[in-house]
Protein backbone atom coordinates (compact mmCIF):
# COMPACT_ATOMS: atom_id res chain seq x y z
CA UNK A 1 0.00 0.00 0.00
CA UNK A 2 1.73 3.08 -1.05
CA UNK A 3 1.78 6.08 1.74
CA UNK A 4 1.23 9.46 1.44
CA UNK A 5 4.45 10.48 -0.10
CA UNK A 6 4.07 8.20 -2.65
CA UNK A 7 0.99 9.34 -3.56
CA UNK A 8 1.36 13.19 -3.61
CA UNK A 9 4.86 11.85 -6.00
CA UNK A 10 2.30 10.13 -8.27
CA UNK A 11 -0.08 13.03 -8.14
CA UNK A 12 2.50 15.98 -8.79
CA UNK A 13 3.48 13.78 -11.98
CA UNK A 14 -0.05 12.77 -13.00
CA UNK A 15 -0.55 16.76 -12.75
CA UNK A 16 2.61 17.38 -14.72
CA UNK A 17 1.48 14.80 -17.75
CA UNK A 18 -2.11 16.01 -18.11
CA UNK A 19 -1.94 19.32 -16.47
CA UNK A 20 -4.37 21.02 -14.45
CA UNK A 21 -7.01 22.30 -16.80
CA UNK A 22 -7.55 18.96 -18.20
CA UNK A 23 -7.90 17.13 -14.79
CA UNK A 24 -10.00 19.55 -13.67
CA UNK A 25 -12.02 19.21 -17.22
CA UNK A 26 -12.04 15.61 -16.47
CA UNK A 27 -13.30 15.63 -13.03
CA UNK A 28 -16.36 17.74 -13.85
CA UNK A 29 -16.96 14.99 -16.63
CA UNK A 30 -16.62 12.75 -13.84
CA UNK A 31 -19.20 14.45 -11.48
CA UNK A 32 -21.75 14.94 -13.74
CA UNK A 33 -21.17 11.19 -15.39
CA UNK A 34 -21.85 10.03 -11.96
CA UNK A 35 -24.66 11.85 -10.47
CA UNK A 36 -26.35 11.31 -13.74
CA UNK A 37 -25.97 7.19 -13.38
CA UNK A 38 -27.50 8.05 -9.89
CA UNK A 39 -30.55 9.88 -11.08
CA UNK A 40 -30.75 6.59 -13.22
CA UNK A 41 -31.05 4.34 -10.65
CA UNK A 42 -33.01 6.29 -8.76
CA UNK A 43 -35.60 6.44 -11.44
CA UNK A 44 -35.36 2.69 -12.27
CA UNK A 45 -36.11 2.04 -8.80
CA UNK A 46 -39.17 4.17 -8.53
CA UNK A 47 -40.01 2.37 -12.04
CA UNK A 48 -40.01 -1.02 -10.68
CA UNK A 49 -41.48 -0.16 -7.21
CA UNK A 50 -44.43 1.15 -9.23
CA UNK A 51 -45.06 -1.63 -11.17
CA UNK A 52 -44.88 -4.05 -8.13
CA UNK A 53 -46.97 -1.61 -6.79
CA UNK A 54 -49.87 -1.93 -10.14
CA UNK A 55 -49.11 -5.53 -10.13
CA UNK A 56 -50.57 -6.14 -6.50
CA UNK A 57 -53.38 -3.93 -6.60
CA UNK A 58 -54.39 -6.12 -9.56
CA UNK A 59 -54.89 -9.33 -7.56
Amino acid sequence: MPGPTELLILLAIVALVFGTKKLRSMGGDLGSAIKSFKSAVKDDDKQSGEAEEDNTNKK
